[in-house]
């Protein structure tokens, strides 16, 4: 490992279940984060800080100012530009060595599979339920790891699904509700620092399963930060 990677990522090698060996998959690993928002934005921040060798960030959306309260990696300069050549910015200026992947388009059923077998990991970051019923169609189908997160007002969830044959959304989620049905932070609002949470947890997750750490699978994490309560159920 040359000098300036063991300095720059000395704090993650001196743990001892990461160690060298750890670190050299972190910098191997090819992690594919959808969406470049709320979850996305501390997802991209800590896996690129973390010296993942390869992001790849699938958003087809522009900032707008009402991003700014949760969306940490783009700036009011980044107001009107992709979310994506704001996160590649972002990318660039935190950690160069990232080789950074952007994908401007909308994952759907002509081209997920082809996108999503390109990379080790999945984070779906996304905000519709669509997108995260493809994404995790998807996974099964290439037998891809898949780090799963939602969030609305005070609330959120997080899961890791088809690990090692775990699993999936459907088998906890078997359909996805009526449009009608669905609540979403344009109507119901976010506080910003709940995606920072959540986000940073499916990024732990997602280091985790890089440098093969046990992590809890069949187990849907319920995080209520208005009455501070954390819960799993199993599935």
């Amino acid at each position: 490992m040359k000098k300036d990677h063991f300095s720059r990522y000395s704090r993650q090698i001196f743990i001892e279940e990461i160690g060298l060996e750890g670190q050299k998959k972190i910098m191997a690993s090819k992690v594919l984060v959808i969406g470049a928002g709320g979850l996305g934005s501390p997802i991209i921040q800590y896996l690129a800080a973390a010296g993942v060798g390869t992001l790849g960030i699938a958003d087809f959306d522009e900032v707008e100012l009402h991003n700014l309260n949760r969306q940490i990696i783009h700036t009011e300069s980044s107001v009107e530009l992709s979310k994506v050549k704001s996160a590649k910015r972002f990318v660039e200026n935190l950690n160069h060595q990232v080789i950074f992947t952007g994908i401007e388009e909308k994952i759907n059923e002509n081209n997920a599979e082809e996108i999503l077998s390109q990379y080790d990991i999945i984070v779906d970051g996304s905000d519709n339920f669509s997108t995260r019923y493809l994404v995790n169609e998807t996974c099964v189908k290439l037998k891809k790891t898949l780090v799963y997160g939602s969030i609305l007002g005070f609330s959120g969830q997080v899961a890791v699904f088809n690990h090692n044959g775990s699993k999936n959304l459907r088998d906890i989620f078997p359909e996805p509700p009526f449009d009608e049905d669905i609540p979403d932070c344009d109507s119901l609002g976010v506080l910003g620092a709940l995606p920072g949470i959540i986000g940073s947890m499916m990024a732990l997750q997602t280091l985790k399963i890089i440098t093969d750490l046990p992590v809890s699978v069949n187990q849907l994490t319920l995080v209520d930060t208005l009455d501070w309560r954390f819960q799993t159920i199993d599935f």
